[in-house]
C-alpha cells in the first residue's frame, strides 16, 4: 500500500478535526522516507503523522489528550484498523483512557487493559512520556505491531531548557525510529479541514545545530580538500541535516545529520579519511556520532588506512561489516550490500561516517540520485551524493553562530516559495542564493519518491501553475541570479515530472489525430526526424506508437534549441527548453511550457523500417522537404501554417527558422538546391561520401551557450 493509500485510509469519512480547547498540541517534526504529515493546520503545523519502521506501523498524535475527546473517536478508529497487524489483533490500552476503550469495543477491536508493552497484543495505545520500555516497543513496531502514540513536547521543553529535545524527550525514544520527532514548538489550535492529498508542509525551521557545528570543528582551523582527490557535491534535503563544510560557491562537501536516535556524517571521496590536514576534525566528528559511549568503532575494509589512524589515537576499533556491537559505523559509498542494516543501526542509535563520490560512478551508469549505491543509503537520510563534482580548495569552517546566513538547502528553497508567493522582495543573504538555488531546485525535482519529497515537488508545481512565466527576450535578458530565472529552470523541471497543467488536454483527444510516418531505421548516430507538428506552450501532445516500436529506443522530443545556457551570465531565453520522453508505452504523453516544434529521436543502428504514429493536441508547422512538397502547395497552403517555427529539408542539410522568415518564399525549392550545392562541396573538401549518414542540422537561437 502506498503513503497516499495510507493516507486515505486514516481519513477516510472524516472531514475536519477540531484541535480547540485546553489541550495545546506540539508540532511534530518528519524526515526519512516512510513519514507523513495526516492534519496539519492552515499555519503547516504538523499535528497527526504517520509512518512505517520494519513490518509495523505508527501513528502520532500530537497530545495525549485527544485519545479521550470525543471529537477524535472517527479517526482514532480508522488509525487503530490501519495499525492492526491482522483483524484478530488485540488492542492494549491504559485503563485511564475510557472513551477510546469503549468506542472500540463497540467497533468490533478486542481491547485489553494494560500498564505497559505486554506479549501478545497487536496495537499498543500509549503516551510519549516514559522511555523505560522505547527499546522493546522499537523492537514490537519492527516486528509488525503498531503504535498509537501520543504526547505533547513543549511543556517537557520548558522545563528542560538545557536538553536536546529531539534526542532526549521520551517519546522521541520511540517514534524518531520512524521518523516522527515531537518538538518544544506549540502547535496550532482550531477546527482544521482534512486534505484530500498529503499536505505539505515547509522545512522545520526552529532546529538548531550550533551546537553540533562547534564539536566538529573544534580546532579546526579550515577544511582542507585541495589535492588529488576529486571530491562530489553533496545536496542537503533533509530537515534534520545541515552542512560542515562548504566551497565559496555553496558547494557542500560535508554534511551532518540526525536520523532517527542516530547521527550521520557524510564526505564526497574516501581519501579525505586520511588526509593529514582533516584528522583533528574527523576524530571530533568521531566524538560527535559516539555520543560520549566511548564505544567500539568499526571500519569497512576499504578504510584500513583510516582504521590505523584511529587505533593511534588509542580508540577502539575493529576491521568488519555492520555490526550491533559497535556504536560508529565507517564506510564508503560504493556499495549498498548492507543498506537496510545501516538504516536500522542509525535509527537505533548508531553513528554511520561514509564517504566517496558518485562522478565517475556516473560516468557509466544513469540515474545516479536513485542507482548510485551510496545515495540508496543516503536519500532516506535527507542527504544525497552528486555527479557534480565541488571546486577543490582550502575553505574556512562554517561559523556556528552564522547558521542563518548559511545556505542550506531546504531552509532556503521554502523560504523561496514563501516569498514568491507573497510577492515579497527578495532579500539577503536568498537573492544572493539563487544561482544555487535554481542548480539545486533542478536536482531536488529528480529525487526518487518519498512522502516528504513529493509533497515538497508538489508545493514547487502549485508554484509553476500559479505563476506567469517571465517574459524573456534578447531585449528583456534575466539575470542568471534572477527568480525569472529560477522560475525558468523550476517549469522546466514541471515539464520533466509531466505536471504540466493543460486545461484543453482531454478535449483536445476529442480532436482528430493527426497520422505521420517516420523513418525509423537509423544506421548511423542518433537522429532527429522531424514530424511538421509544433506543440503550443503550456500545452500536452498524446503520441500512440504501434507496439513494435516500444522499448526500443525511441524518444519523442519538444524543441529543437538544445544548448543549455545554465553556465550564461544573463538569458535571453530559457536555459533549457527541450524536454525529451522515451517511448516505453505505446501511449506516450509530452507536456512544455515553452511549446516547441515535434520530433521522434531514432536510436543509433536501429532498424525499425517505417512506422506510423497517431499524434493529439498539436499544431501543423511549415515543412519543405525538397522532392517532395510542391511549389503551388507551399505557396498556397504549407508556408500559411500556425506554427512559430518551420523547417526546409534536403538530403544533407535541415534549416530550422522562424516561420515569419518563410512567409513570403516563394520558390524554396531554388533555395534548397542552392544548399545542396554548398552540401557538396563540403564533401569534396572532406573527400567524403556526398550523401552524409544523417542531414547536418542549423538551428537559429537567440542565445548559444559558446560562441555569439
Amino acid at each position: 500500500m502506498s503513503c497516499n493509500e495510507d493516507y486515505c485510509t486514516l481519513v477516510q469519512g472524516i472531514r475536519s478535526v477540531n484541535f480547540s480547547g485546553n489541550s495545546i498540541p506540539c508540532k511534530l517534526l518528519l524526515t526519512g522516507d516512510t513519514a507523513f504529515p495526516v492534519l496539519a493546520s492552515p499555519g503547516k503545523h504538523v499535528l497527526i503523522a504517520a509512518s512505517k519502521y520494519g513490518k509495523g506501523r505508527m501513528v502520532v498524535m500530537s497530545h495525549e489528550a485527544f485519545f479521550n475527546l470525543p471529537q477524535f473517536m472517527d479517526f482514532l478508529k480508522n488509525a487503530i484498523s490501519w495499525l492492526k497487524p491482522s483483524s484478530e489483533a488485540v488492542i492494549g490500552i491504559n485503563n485511564n483512557l475510557r472513551n477510546l476503550e469503549q468506542t472500540l469495543l463497540a467497533s468490533g477491536h478486542t481491547v485489553e487493559q494494560i500498564s505497559g508493552l505486554k506479549k501478545d497484543v497487536g496495537v499498543l495505545v500509549t503516551n510519549g512520556y516514559r522511555d523505560s520500555q522505547a527499546k522493546e516497543i522499537v523492537t514490537f513496531i519492527k516486528e509488525g505491531g503498531g503504535v498509537l502514540i501520543g504526547a505533547q513536547a513543549w511543556h517537557w521543553a520548558q522545563t528542560h531548557k538545557d536538553d536536546n529535545v529531539l534526542c532526549n524527550f521520551p517519546g522521541n525514544k520511540i517514534t524518531s525510529v520512524a521518523g516522527i520527532y515531537f518538538t518544544g514548538q506549540c502547535g496550532e489550535g482550531g477546527n482544521f479541514d482534512v486534505c484530500e492529498k498529503i499536505p505539505w508542509c515547509p522545512f522545520y525551521k526552529d532546529v538548531r545545530f550550533s551546537g553540533d557545528l562547534k564539536h566538529l570543528t573544534k580546532g579546526v582551523s579550515n577544511m582542507d580538500i585541495s589535492g588529488q582527490s576529486v571530491p562530489s557535491e553533496l545536496l542537503l534535503h533533509g530537515p534534520l541535516t545541515f552542512p560542515i563544510g562548504l566551497t565559496n560557491s555553496n558547494q557542500c562537501f560535508f554534511a551532518g545529520a540526525y536520523y532517527g536516535r542516530g547521527r550521520v556524517v557524510v564526505g564526497t571521496h574516501e581519501g579525505y579519511l586520511s588526509k593529514p590536514q582533516l584528522k583533528t576534525f574527523l576524530l571530533n566528528a568521531i566524538s560527535w556520532l559516539d555520543k560520549g559511549r566511548n564505544g567500539k568503532i568499526g571500519v569497512a575494509k576499504q578504510l584500513a588506512n583510516f582504521a590505523s589512524i584511529l587505533q593511534t589515537e588509542d580508540l577502539q576499533c575493529v576491521l568488519s561489516d555492520i555490526i550491533p556491537e559497535v556504536s560508529v559505523y565507517c564506510c564508503t559509498s560504493y556499495s549498498d550490500g548492507e543498506a537496510e542494516k545501516v538504516h536500522q543501526f542509525v535509527a537505533e542509535g548508531g553513528g554511520l561516517l561514509i564517504a566517496g563520490h558518485a562522478w565517475y560512478w556516473s560516468y557509466s551508469h544513469p540515474n545516479v540520485l536513485s542507482q548510485y549505491p551510496g545515495n540508496k543509503i543516503l536519500n532516506k537520510l535527507g542527504i544525497s551524493i552528486l555527479e557534480r563534482t565541488a571546486t577543490q580548495g582550502i575553505y574556512p569552517v562554517l561559523d556556528p553562530q552564522a547558521e542563518a546566513i548559511t545556505y542550506h538547502f531546504p531552509r532556503a528553497v521554502c523560504q523561496l516559495i514563501s516569498d514568491l508567493k507573497s510577492g515579497a522582495e527578495l532579500k539577503p543573504p536568498l537573492n544572493t542564493w539563487l544561482s544555487k538555488l535554481r542548480q539545486d531546485v533542478s536536482t531536488f525535482m529528480r529525487l526518487p519518491e518519498s512522502p516528504l519529497i513529493s509533497a515538497l515537488q508538489e508545493e514547487l508545481v502549485h508554484l509553476v501553475h500559479g505563476c506567469c512565466m517571465p517574459n524573456v527576450s534578447k531585449q528583456c535578458p534575466a539575470k542568471n541570479c534572477s527568480k525569472e530565472a529560477f522560475m525558468m529552470c523550476l517549469a522546466q523541471e514541471v515539464c520533466r515530472l509531466d505536471k504540466l497543467q493543460d486545461p484543453d488536454c482531454e478535449s483536445a483527444q476529442c480532436n482528430p489525430p493527426v497520422t505521420i510516418q517516420i523513418d525509423a531505421t537509423n544506421p548511423g548516430d542518433d537522429a532527429w526526424r522531424s514530424t511538421g507538428l509544433y506543440l503550443p506552450p503550456r500545452k500536452t501532445a498524446i503520441l500512440v506508437f504501434p507496439a513494435s516500436a516500444v522499448g526500443k529506443g525511441l524518444q519523442v522530443q519538444v524543441g529543437c534549441h538544445s544548448d543549455d545556457l545554465s553556465g550564461a551570465k544573463e538569458f535571453c531565453r530559457a536555459p533549457v527548453v527541450v524536454h525529451r520522453k522515451g517511448v516505453d508505452d505505446e501511449k506516450v504523453s509530452i507536456s512544455s511550457v515553452w511549446g516547441g516544434l515535434l520530433y521522434v529521436i531514432v536510436k543509433a543502428k536501429s532498424q525499425l523500417g517505417n512506422i506510423q504514429i497517431s499524434v493529439q493536441g498539436v499544431e501543423l508547422a511549415p515543412l519543405f522537404i525538397k522532392g517532395k512538397i510542391n511549389r503551388s502547395s507551399w505557396v498556397q497552403k504549407v508556408r500559411k501554417y500556425p506554427s512559430p517555427w518551420a523547417e526546409l529539408i534536403t538530403e544533407n542539410i535541415i534549416l530550422t527558422v522562424p516561420s515569419d522568415a518563410i512567409r513570403s518564399l516563394e520558390d524554396p525549392d531554388t533555395l534548397m538546391s542552392q544548399w545542396d550545392k554548398i552540401m557538396e562541396a563540403i564533401a569534396d573538401l572532406a573527400a567524403v561520401s556526398k550523401k552524409f549518414p544523417r542531414p547536418e542540422r542549423f538551428v537559429t537561437d537567440v542565445q548559444i551557450s559558446v560562441g555569439r
